[in-house]
């Protein structure tokens, strides 16, 4: 079974004031609500069953799916109401919803790209974890050595590094940012019941690198965009035939 998780519990604060009323999941680009464009993305590559976490204005997304049929597809939801637990928290509490046996895609809800999914879940689930990343300027970066194997995380602006590698050199590595797509394995559930409730992901990757192998994949031909704020919102709009074609 191919299964997927969307994250779309964000507060949306960079979409302001668009989101003081409506969930960043349904906000619309090209004329589909992104929680739409992302559904019917994993439905085209063929996952048949979501998890869909929701927090901010949670009520209006489980109307949405309800009042779509859930787009033909089993789709579950992962409700944060009570408390927003970030990425690698609404993983943790949603892993119960999963196939043990199968390797989950996981999506950030803002995230418009013309990533083949179903090629990259094939490839990714030979691993512990596969992130996709991109060669983008940002001030964050995730660090591999040359077996694009996850070594650390540095913020360029800060200086700030973090690895569980002592003395990690970042100018020795491959430096790539992170996508917002990864797939990971029920295999490591072990792994995030040692987490706290609330975490990030990339936090339990840094975390576990050293123990097992979390690997980076750069797709050539990569176009993506995050539609988490004002602006990147207007230029998906301009862009957006062209990265899905």
């Amino acid at each position: 079974m191919k299964q997927a998780m969307i994250f779309a519990a964000g507060l949306g604060t960079r979409l302001k004031p668009l989101t003081d009323s409506r969930p960043k999941a349904l906000i619309e680009v090209g004329g589909q609500p992104l929680l739409k464009r992302v559904i019917l993305k994993l439905r085209d590559a063929g996952f048949t069953r979501i998890v869909v976490n929701v927090h901010h204005l949670a009520g209006q997304i489980v109307d949405y799916l309800q009042a779509n049929g859930n787009f033909g597809l089993d789709i579950r939801i992962s409700d944060e109401s009570s408390r927003l637990l970030d990425t690698g928290g609404g993983i943790k509490k949603a892993l119960h919803f999963f196939d043990p046996s199968s390797p989950i895609l996981i999506h950030n809800v803002d995230i418009v790209s013309n990533v083949d999914l179903s090629s990259f879940y094939a490839r990714a689930a030979q691993n512990d974890a596969t992130l996709l990343v991109s060669d983008r300027q940002t001030k964050r970066y995730l660090l591999f050595d040359d077996d694009m194997l996850l070594d650390g995380w540095t913020n360029i602006e800060t200086g700030e590094v973090r690895s569980p590698y002592p003395g990690i050199r970042p100018e020795t590595l491959h430096r790539y940012a992170f996508s917002g797509i990864h797939v990971f394995s029920p295999f490591l559930a072990p792994c995030l019941m040692e987490m706290p409730e609330k975490f990030s992901i990339i936090d339990f990757y840094l975390r576990w690198c050293a123990d097992y192998p979390f690997r980076g994949f750069v797709q050539p031909d990569l176009r993506l965009i995050d539609v988490g704020k004002m602006d990147t919102l207007a230029q998906a709009e301009q862009q957006l035939s062209q990265m899905e074609g």
